[in-house]
């Protein structure tokens, strides 16, 4: 609390927010303001809702800052762990009933797989090999609500706040962690971001690598043809006989080895021409290709300063399940979408506190625990086992 502190404006501030991850950090199915209130202090229940509310909702401090303070304090278990692999960007959302709460509308969320009410807020996170951490979000308004000035000031919406795409928002996201001093990393993204090409042209810009997942009508052309000629990715991937692929395994998961068929060729986009592309224009096309498909079915474009190895692009390529494990967690152990407030400040500042209580946790496990806990044990033997010596002590 006092390195997150340090972020904020007052001491009664810091008091407040020292409560408030509190709540968040305590078991409990429900980490909205009334439930959190009343497992911290029982006998004066609603006063600590009033308290709450007010910090949350009314009071002034700078989400940024904590934001920032936030990863410094959780970096040194992410360094521990090993160097930065991947920045992941990705979208999740918060399903809500009603219209009034901040950029609410029927949009369509991974997290529910279908068009629903719901808020939609892009996120950029870090990752190492081993650990993951959300660094920002920023919640995404849609166009419906740009041009409402009624809705955007019951909202306490900011008055210079304008639309921007998806894309635009997660370009933002990654030049504010450049100039806060992340260390960079390819930065991995999904169609809805990989098939937006002005995004890919600022990455390039920003002289970041990028394995970005396209669309399979996207057009490339295929380096070193006599005759090059511009075809989409999915002609490009059918023309590849399957001994060009090779079977790749990424990682273990719950249910056995995680694996697919993969082949990259070099290609250029479609605007480029081969005796005016740069030198290290070239990019990598990745092709995924199922055991049990008949056909290539998902494509990722891949601008690397160095060579990769295969096996390394389909490492990065299949790196965003660590932000839906990220999300799982923040929402179901820290309370990120059960914010139950309409305003744009609130929602900002509700997602400053779960993100500093994130910090502690990642910090913690990196650190704090002894040697081997990170593999961690069935908190319930087997009967095999028997039960442990002590255990009813221990639990």
């Amino acid at each position: 609390m006092d390195n997150v502190g340090s972020a904020l404006g007052s001491r009664p501030q810091r008091k407040r927010f020292a409560q408030y991850a509190l709540g968040l950090l305590l078991p409990g199915e429900r980490k909205s303001m009334e439930p959190m209130a009343a497992r911290i202090d029982p006998e004066h229940a609603m006063a600590r809702f009033k308290t709450f509310q007010h910090f949350i909702a009314c009071s002034t401090w700078d989400d940024l800052a904590v934001r920032q303070a936030a990863y410094r304090w959780a970096e040194p278990g992410l360094v521990q762990a090993g160097p930065m692999v991947a920045w992941i960007v990705d979208d999740t959302g918060f399903l809500k009933k009603g219209t009034h709460s901040v950029f609410v509308q029927r949009q369509y969320t991974g997290s529910a797989g279908k068009v629903c009410n719901c808020q939609v807020a892009v996120s950029l996170s870090v990752a190492t090999a081993t650990l993951s951490m959300p660094l920002d979000f920023e919640l995404y308004m849609p166009e419906s609500w740009a041009e409402d000035w009624g809705r955007r000031g019951e909202a306490k919406v900011p008055q210079d706040l304008m639309f921007r795409t998806k894309p635009e928002i997660a370009r933002e996201l990654i030049e504010q962690a450049l100039s806060d001093g992340v260390a960079p990393a390819p930065v991995v993204v999904d169609t809805g971001y990989g098939a937006n090409k002005a995004f890919r042209t600022a990455l390039d810009q920003l002289g970041l690598e990028y394995v970005a997942e396209v669309a399979a009508n996207t057009k490339v052309i295929a380096v070193g043809r006599q005759l090059p000629k511009a075809m989409s990715v999915r002609t490009l991937g059918a023309k590849l006989r399957r001994r060009a692929f090779k079977r790749v395994t990424w990682r273990e998961g719950t249910r056995g080895p995680m694996m697919s068929h993969f082949a990259m060729r070099r290609v250029r986009l479609r605007a480029q021409r081969e005796e005016t592309s740069p030198p290290g224009g070239d990019l990598v096309l990745l092709v995924e290709w199922p055991e049990h498909e008949s056909a290539p079915s998902k494509y990722w474009l891949a601008k690397m300063h160095e060579t990769r190895t295969l096996e390394e692009l389909v490492s990065l390529a299949h790196s965003r399940w660590r932000i839906e494990r990220d999300y799982e967690d923040l929402k179901e152990e820290l309370g990120l979408d059960h914010y139950e407030g309409r305003s744009y400040v609130g929602w900002n500042h509700h997602v400053s506190v779960c993100l500093a209580a994130y910090a502690f946790l990642l910090r913690e496990r990196a650190l704090g625990f002894p040697p081997g806990a990170a593999r961690f044990e069935p908190l319930a033997p087997t009967a095999a086992q028997g039960r442990p010596r002590g255990s009813a002590a221990a639990a």
